[in-house]
């Protein structure tokens, strides 16, 4: 279970959380009384996803210094910079110089007016470099807020320590760690359209670069609710994902976010690398006391870590994390129901996802949490949800079957009451997507039916 779960919890419920994935959703109302069918309402989509990933996407962008390239997998790299600035690592105190160049991307006008919104970045940055994503946007007033720092990113930790930055609000929103959250959803006012920027770092007089495979966000607008209607169960399957406990690893590296006990995200996000057929090498791995069992998840915790936050729980973080290993993608969205992770199952991809809980509401868990990650993995006949769920005292223990409604209820909800009674925000939908740079024709199927492009 992670610790730092305050800055998820001031999200109020009223903030947009759950969501569909950029398609229309669907209810299935009572049977017509002329007809005796069942009548299906569209509604309209609670999430639009936008990624910028291709060749023209690059080439369509205001490059100031950067350049796309083509090939085999197509990014965005330093061709000349346009200027140095000295960086003083809020965590070390160190002051560096850097060239830098930037790319901002086009004006995205949003298929759903937000009140939040998350990025979502996949790069390489040999040492020497690193990348700054931002964020600015247009209101629905007309006004529009100042570019917003949404991270400062480094695969590893040697040039700078990666970082969310606080105390961010232009009075109509605010920067909450890895999410832009409009302040008053009721008030009505919604970011109706956005641009990203980025900064791309190398030290001076190198020929360094970092390249940036895939940048976006995924942006949404869900009405509050308690519940949610349970889904129909449509398969049966189970992925082979391996199994990794976060409390084996308790004690361990606690520099990280007070050791394994708030290692759901990272635990979660190293089984389904592992289960891509992707794994750090012994060099990677050097690091880590040989005395401890399964040392990747101490590295996926390190290289994780928001030193802002002062946590593994950084949404976008782990989804960059994950992308570091050889052609791999990975972004953050929000599904709307246990259907559309069934979709997504069926075609071999599996899914981390957030919840939040008491003890009574998730039969077999044995715990209560403010936010937690599992692994979905699959589904029984019955429809009830297989996950990994690492909040288990062994990894053998790590595999659990939990109850379809109970389960959709406490990922889907925007509003929960907490053990002290207090009405308090729900995770709503969030949900990690790894996969392949070059998925199957079924998995590509998959994800778009997601919204994922």
């Amino acid at each position: 279970m992670a610790r730092n779960t305050s800055r998820r919890t001031v999200l109020t419920a009223a903030i947009a959380t759950a969501a569909g994935a950029g398609a229309l959703s669907s209810a299935v109302a009572p049977a017509s009384a002329t007809t005796g069918r069942a009548v299906v309402t569209r509604r309209a989509p609670t999430v639009d996803n936008r990624f910028w990933t291709s060749y023209t996407d690059w080439r369509c962008g205001a490059a100031d210094g950067t350049r796309a390239i083509a090939g085999r997998r197509t990014g965005l790299v330093i061709a000349a910079p346009v200027g140095s600035t000295d960086y003083t690592d809020p965590h070390t105190g160190t002051t560096a110089s850097w060239e830098y160049a930037t790319w901002t991307s086009p004006v995205h006008h949003s298929a759903v007016p937000a009140t939040e919104v998350v990025p979502s970045w996949n790069a390489h940055t040999p040492t020497g470099t690193w990348i700054q994503v931002e964020l600015r946007g247009s209101y629905s007033d007309a006004a529009e807020t100042p570019w917003f720092v949404m991270g400062r990113w480094a695969a590893g930790d040697g040039d700078i320590l990666r970082t969310s930055v606080d105390d961010q609000s232009d009075g109509k929103a605010t920067i909450w760690t890895d999410t832009f959250a409009v302040d008053d959803a009721a008030s009505g006012l919604r970011l109706n359209s956005y641009q990203l920027r980025l900064t791309l770092h190398r030290k001076p007089g190198t020929a360094l670069t970092p390249t940036v495979w895939r940048l976006g966000a995924m942006a949404s607008d869900v009405p509050d609710r308690f519940t949610v209607p349970a889904s129909a169960p449509g398969l049966a399957r189970e992925l082979p994902v391996p199994r990794y406990s976060q409390n084996t690893h308790i004690g361990q590296y606690p520099e990280y976010d007070n050791g394994g006990e708030a290692w759901c995200s990272p635990t979660s996000s190293q089984m389904i690398i592992e289960y891509w057929g992707r794994r750090p090498t012994a060099a990677d791995l050097a690091w880590v006391n040989p005395a401890f069992a399964d040392p990747q998840v101490c590295h996926a915790a390190r290289h994780t870590f928001d030193h802002q936050y002062d946590g593994c729980g950084n949404w976008p973080f782990n989804a960059a994390y994950a992308a570091t290993y050889p052609d791999m993608s990975a972004v953050v969205t929000r599904l709307s129901s246990l259907t559309e992770l069934e979709t997504l199952i069926r075609s071999g991809i599996p899914a981390i996802t957030s919840q939040s809980f008491r003890k009574e509401e998730l039969t077999g868990a044995g715990y209560g949490t403010a936010g937690h990650l599992m692994t979905v993995i699959g589904f029984t006949a019955d429809g009830d949800v297989i996950a990994n769920d690492p909040a288990s005292p062994s990894n053998d223990a790590v595999r659990r079957v939990y109850k379809r409604a109970e389960w959709e209820t406490i990922w889907l909800r925007t509003k929960r009451y907490n053990a002290g009674g207090k009405v308090v925000s729900g995770t709503g939908g969030i949900c990690y997507l790894y996969w392949p740079a070059r998925p199957t024709a079924a998995q590509r199927r998959a994800l778009a039916a997601v919204g994922i492009r």
